[in-house]
């Protein structure tokens, strides 16, 4: 095969590092410049770095709104580092002919494998065990609050994609109940060992509730006020999914007010979260600086795929895992 001249390869700009192996990968077929930042660019940096690209990887935190895509004509593929795609202004990259990637599947085990680990962390208080052994308070005669078992408690999944069905997997291993709400899809009266719920129902019936939907404008802040008081003052809530699913605020004032016995969050409506945010003083509530892919095989395995989908994108192949299929059916 001959080898393409670099002035007809495609140019790519990657705003994440990849170790050398993998940065080989793209270099055999495109010119690639990486964003030089240690942080993540800002608007006017991106702009700047994809103003020639034919293709953008970086990560599915990484704002590409309609001002970015307009700035970059020749602009054929983003591919996200990561399953969530809200970032990317879908209807202008469709008007655009953008080709928009995710990396869903390779991820699901160690986000259903981080949901477990925060609801027996919740239920058995282990955040606040280790801060009792850190702190001296462990004496002689010095006791602290009681876990609760999770055997035979309710375990309510707010969307049952793949990793909500991971999640329901390894809950049955603990002998819960496991009930579901799907708001995308009919609802059967059971998947597998799952059982359907109407909202309402799960959120009144749940002694965890754990959040697996995608941001769009029909899961924004689906948690308010008013499905929080809907939960036993028992319950604890999980979201690993992404902040805005849940109205921050009064997340906030349900646990103050004891509507709620506490939470494990690992994304926020404001990432990273600010150090005045009240959330950062609440003793029953455990937070992550989003972590639900971060272990090292997963992230292996989402770079290699994010790096096919560019690949195979900037080809003209169609991808592996595509949000946007109708701009291929434009193509």
């Amino acid at each position: 095969m001959t080898q393409k001249s670099a002035s007809d390869r495609a140019n790519v700009f990657l705003t994440v590092r990849l170790p050398e192996h993998a940065l080989d990968r793209i270099e055999t077929e495109c010119n690639v410049v990486t964003f030089a930042g240690k942080e993540m660019p800002s608007k006017e940096e991106l702009i700047a770095g994809i103003a020639e690209a034919d293709g953008l990887l970086g990560s599915a935190q990484l704002s590409v709104d309609a001002d970015v895509l307009n700035a970059a004509p020749r602009l054929r593929v983003v591919s996200n580092f990561g399953v969530g795609y809200d970032n990317v202004d879908l209807a202008a990259a469709a008007q655009r002919g953008v080709i928009v990637c995710n990396t869903p599947g390779v991820l699901s085990d160690a986000v259903a494998d981080l949901t477990m680990g925060l609801v027996l962390s919740l239920a058995r208080r282990l955040p606040e065990s280790e801060r009792f052994v850190r702190e001296g308070r462990w004496k002689p005669g010095a006791g602290m609050e009681l876990g609760t078992d999770v055997s035979g408690k309710t375990l309510g999944i707010i969307g049952l994609g793949r990793i909500g069905v991971a999640v329901a997997r390894r809950a049955q291993a603990f002998s819960m109940t496991v009930v579901f709400h799907d708001l995308f899809r009919e609802p059967p009266a059971e998947v597998g060992f799952s059982k359907y719920r109407e909202m309402e129902a799960l959120l009144r019936e749940s002694d965890f509730v754990s959040l697996h939907v995608n941001l769009r404008p029909e899961t924004h802040h689906l948690l308010g006020r008013a499905q929080l008081a809907l939960m036993k003052p028992s319950a604890f809530l999980i979201n690993t999914s992404r902040g805005q699913i849940v109205d921050q605020s009064a997340l906030v004032e349900a646990l103050r007010k004891g509507e709620v016995a506490g939470a494990a969050l690992d994304v926020f409506e404001e990432e990273p979260l600010p150090a005045t945010d009240p959330l950062m003083a609440m003793t029953n509530v455990i937070l992550l600086p989003h972590i639900g892919s971060a272990s090292v095989e997963t992230r292996e395995a989402m770079r290699d795929l994010s790096i096919d989908n560019l690949l195979r994108a900037l080809r003209g192949e169609r991808p592996k895992a595509v949000v946007n299929p109708e701009v291929l059916a434009q193509e």
